[in-house]
């Protein structure tokens, strides 16, 4: 007798469907295709002999110890580090206002846990990173989106959202940006724009949740201070900030952290309590290993360096093999991962992706990148993982598969 297991299943995740990229990224498997899917750091600036090094000397000295449970706030020695590495960025932060994740996407599920109930409303840009809505749809809230601007978040029309929610009973719980090279657009939201956010704060108390992954990835322009740093500035605790491990250092370690008022971080620590238990102190120690033995500075100024001339072949080739009349743009970050393309409103690239599986090369369709009311004719690519060869032998394929749909 078969039983109807999805039956017994929670409302929660009855119809929950799970990270859609993933799933992309099985369909990929294909050695022939080159994929400009994923958000996937280089193996090639894996720091492997610090790593080979560092293994050495923990397994060597402390095996016993590396093995075992680990306190559920984070290693001390990794929390110190942290808060070394933040102070570099005008971050000041005390043990209170630090826990040890599993990954930047373990954050993102920790924080939805923390603030919503069904029915809240989260406040997010249109588009934004696939991962969180997919970690904040578990807690089934309404997405209420803002189109993103060439400068970041509208402030404008968030502000009318806001007012227009609470008109009709509903008090956003969160605000969620990625302010930094944005994923999926790579665009960096203007000082002057964090100042209005954090000003629409302060106003309407309203939290800001801020995931900066690709923070230290500029490749060229000024850094902008991170709004964590702008509202301590103003002796404010109106900022979560997410951080991981993954782009800075291996995405394999599945290392994070996230920082903020001490009330939240004690609730997010108590959510890991039950739902992951610790942080698996290997992963934390090599973590550490990095932040103090690797030369962290030299390493991210190799990174950039890398990054920084394949995404310059990567506009480059888009430039040649698709000229004004295509109708087809995109945006042109000063750092991050990724850019987003945008082709003519008839082409939908969920179909336009099976097609390009056929000219061998892959992308995200844009529509995953939404909360709500998804646009279908955008695409996020990914410049970090492939080879600059790679990239332009990709463009070509996918300006091949596009021309067939102009």
């Amino acid at each position: 007798m078969k039983h109807d297991w999805k039956a017994l299943f929670s409302d929660n995740i009855r119809e929950y469907g799970g990270y859609s990229i993933g799933k992309i990224m099985a369909l990929c498997n294909d050695p022939e295709i080159i994929s400009l899917a994923g958000g996937l750091p280089s193996p090639d600036m894996f720091p492997k002999e610090g790593i080979r090094t560092a293994s050495a000397r923990l397994l060597e000295e402390n095996l016993e110890a590396v093995f075992q449970y680990s306190p559920v706030p984070g290693e001390a020695s990794l929390m110190e580090a942290v808060t070394d590495y933040l102070a570099a960025d005008n971050i000041g932060i005390k043990k209170d206002n630090l826990v040890i994740t599993s990954s930047g996407q373990h954050g993102l599920d920790i924080i939805g846990r923390v603030l919503l109930n069904p029915g809240d409303t989260v406040l997010l840009d249109r588009p934004t990173f696939a991962g969180a809505i997919v970690a904040f749809q578990m807690q089934r809230p309404r997405f209420a989106g803002v189109n993103l601007q060439p400068d970041g978040s509208d402030i404008i029309v968030y502000r009318k959202k806001i007012a227009d929610l609470r008109k009709a009973g509903q008090t956003p719980k969160f605000i969620y940006v990625v302010p930094d090279f944005q994923n999926p657009t790579g665009i960096t939201m203007s000082l002057e724009k964090r100042e209005a956010l954090l000003d629409l704060s302060y106003e309407t108390g309203i939290l800001i949740v801020e995931d900066s992954p690709y923070r230290a990835f500029r490749y060229q322009g000024e850094t902008v201070p991170a709004i964590y740093s702008l509202d301590q500035q103003r002796d404010g605790d109106h900022v979560v900030g997410l951080y991981t491990f993954s782009k800075l250092f291996c995405p394999g370690i599945r290392t994070g952290f996230a920082i903020g008022p001490p009330a939240v971080i004690q609730a997010m620590t108590n959510v890991k309590e039950g739902n992951l238990l610790n942080t698996p102190k290997y992963n934390q120690d090599l973590c550490t290993a990095f932040l103090r033995d690797m030369n962290i500075d030299a390493h991210l100024a190799t990174c950039r360096t890398f990054y920084g001339r394949k995404l310059k072949v990567f506009l480059a080739t888009m430039e040649r093999y698709f000229p004004e009349k295509t109708g087809v743009t995109w945006t042109r970050p000063e750092g991050g991962l990724f850019l987003w393309v945008t082709l003519p409103a008839h082409i939908d690239t969920k179909k336009l992706f099976y097609e390009a599986i056929k000219f061998k090369v892959a992308f995200v369709p844009g529509e995953v990148f939404y909360g709500e009311n998804p646009e279908n004719n955008h695409m996020r690519v990914n410049f970090s993982y492939a080879s600059e060869e790679q990239l332009a032998e990709a463009i070509k394929r996918l300006a091949d598969c596009i021309s067939n749909q102009l």
